[in-house]
């Protein structure tokens, strides 16, 4: 392995692939691809291709999942049962640790954007940060004093139970809970699954917004009984600035001033990295700091 000043990011989701690099001196990103995520062999294949053509010394990875992160488990770094066709039992860390021959870190996507999120807003170690992701699916990460929450497994508030809203018959999207966790009745796919119309071209004001915004407060609320973060950033594309107004509403109403709270205009929040960048940020530092336990 030849040592450089790049280090790199794989924000691995369910419909694509994000490969980027970033320059350690400049903290510039000089290379980025976005490749669709397909079976397994063929998206690994191109993204090793990507990196042979833009060599790292360290690469972070935030993927969808679950993945084992037990480092004494016989299968650590691999992805495990997952509903993406094809791709339970890979073993995706050792595939590029073998490849590249650098250090590898790997965790959730929802994980590394969180850690994305906990490095843009100050590395505050005397904090707590949360943070889901609303999109294709529905996962959550958390980092408290720098750390994340979850040893040898990772969090799955995605498949947290829910409460219908009341009027929402929908039967639910989740192959294993139906309509009784929030991704079943909130991920995109619930908003065509209810109404036969992509999410991206549903009106604003459509009421599916109300359902999902509802089941989305119930997982912050029993997210923040439960760890009682200082910053709950939402993320993903489903929600807008909007809909977060209701998702605060909800919150508010479910808590019924029960815990005193941060004004909730400060504690649900967007990400603070554009475009849904926190990921490839977690990433890039989580491969620095592969590069200085190595």
């Amino acid at each position: 392995m030849v040592e450089n000043k790049y280090v790199g990011s794989i924000e691995a989701g369910g419909t694509k692939f994000i490969l980027a690099v970033q320059d350690t001196e400049s903290g510039e990103v000089v290379a980025k691809k976005r490749i669709p995520t397909t079976d397994a062999k063929e998206t690994l294949a191109k993204s090793i291709e990507f990196f042979k053509e833009h060599p790292v010394s360290a690469l972070g990875i935030g993927t969808f999942g679950p993945i084992d992160i037990n480092p004494n488990s016989r299968t650590f770094g691999y992805i495990l049962d997952t509903p993406k066709r094809g791709w339970s039992g890979t073993n995706v860390k050792g595939t590029f640790e073998k490849e590249l021959d650098i250090p590898v870190v790997m965790t959730t996507d929802v994980n590394a954007s969180c850690y994305g999120e906990y490095i843009a807003r100050g590395r505050d170690n005397s904090k707590t940060y949360f943070y889901v992701t609303i999109g294709t699916g529905i996962g959550a990460g958390a980092v408290q004093a720098g750390k994340f929450i979850g040893l040898n497994n990772h969090p799955e508030m995605g498949h947290m139970l829910v409460t219908p809203y009341p009027g929402d018959n929908y039967t639910g999207k989740c192959p294993f809970h139906g309509n009784k966790c929030v991704e079943g009745m909130a991920a995109g796919p619930s908003l065509e699954g209810r109404t036969g119309i992509p999410g991206e071209k549903l009106p604003r004001d459509h009421k599916v917004f109300t359902y999902v915004s509802y089941y989305v407060a119930q997982l912050l609320f029993n997210a923040y009984m439960t760890m009682r973060p200082d910053v709950m950033v939402v993320g993903g594309s489903v929600l807008n600035d909007q809909d977060l107004v209701q998702v605060r509403g909800f919150f508010k109403e479910f808590n019924n001033n029960y815990v005193a709270t941060p004004d909730v205009d400060e504690l649900i929040v967007r990400p603070a990295v554009a475009d849904n960048g926190s990921a490839t940020l977690g990433d890039f530092e989580l491969a620095k700091e592969a590069l200085k336990n190595k």
